[in-house]
């Protein structure tokens, strides 16, 4: 059986001592309001509900990833403009203390925003590790959104479109995640995995 947990963002980022989430709500604010947007139309344009932005900008909601995606794509940036690690000038250095932690399985597992670029062509790095009977359903992304995705230890399932992959130590994939779609561990054992995507708003 596996445990299907989009854990919510909560985590404090150390260097800062200011929550995810409170960034988040400025982010969210800010970038609405370069756009011009209402809530209304946000709401429209990301799929979420107008009480769900209202939360998230008032720093009361802790959103999932799902949710932060389809906001990053509904205001042209990226998930790493939202939670305010993308990059700099010319270079910019994530120390280990600034990077989040947006997702939490039942048995211990994260997903870890290393690194992403800013606006609508949005390039991200992520890390994730899994412990046994762990998964993670995904949404589509907007379209034409490419994963790569290369396993480091144990065995990883990628379910695309419910058909399931199996990703086996030293292996690696790349994929259309533009359709519903799912990581998961089926082993008894940890599985570690880094991923990169990419993906451009639809705005």
């Amino acid at each position: 059986m596996f445990h299907y947990k989009e854990q919510k963002v909560n985590i404090m980022t150390e260097a800062s001592n200011e929550s995810v989430n409170t960034a988040i709500a400025k982010r969210v604010n800010q970038f609405r309001k370069e756009h011009g947007l209402s809530f209304d139309e946000l709401a429209r344009r990301a799929e979420i509900s107008k009480g769900m932005i209202v939360q998230i900008e008032k720093g009361r909601a802790n959103p999932s990833i799902g949710v932060l995606c389809k906001l990053a794509n509904a205001l042209s940036v990226s998930v790493a403009d939202i939670v305010d690690i993308s990059e700099g000038s010319n270079i910019k250095v994530n120390q280990p203390n600034d990077i989040p932690t947006l997702w939490h399985g039942e048995q211990g597992g994260t997903a870890r925003l290393l690194a992403g670029t800013k606006g609508a062509v949005m390039v991200e790095l992520w890390r994730w590790e899994m412990f046994a009977g762990e998964a993670f359903k995904s949404d589509p992304h907007s379209k034409g959104t490419i994963e790569l995705i290369y396993v480091e230890q144990g065995c990883l399932t990628v379910v695309v479109n419910e058909k399931p992959v199996t990703l086996e130590q030293g292996m690696s994939v790349t994929v259309s995640m533009d359709v519903p779609h799912a990581y998961e561990n089926r082993s008894n054992s940890a599985v570690r995995f880094t991923m990169s995507v990419y993906e451009k708003s639809g705005y």
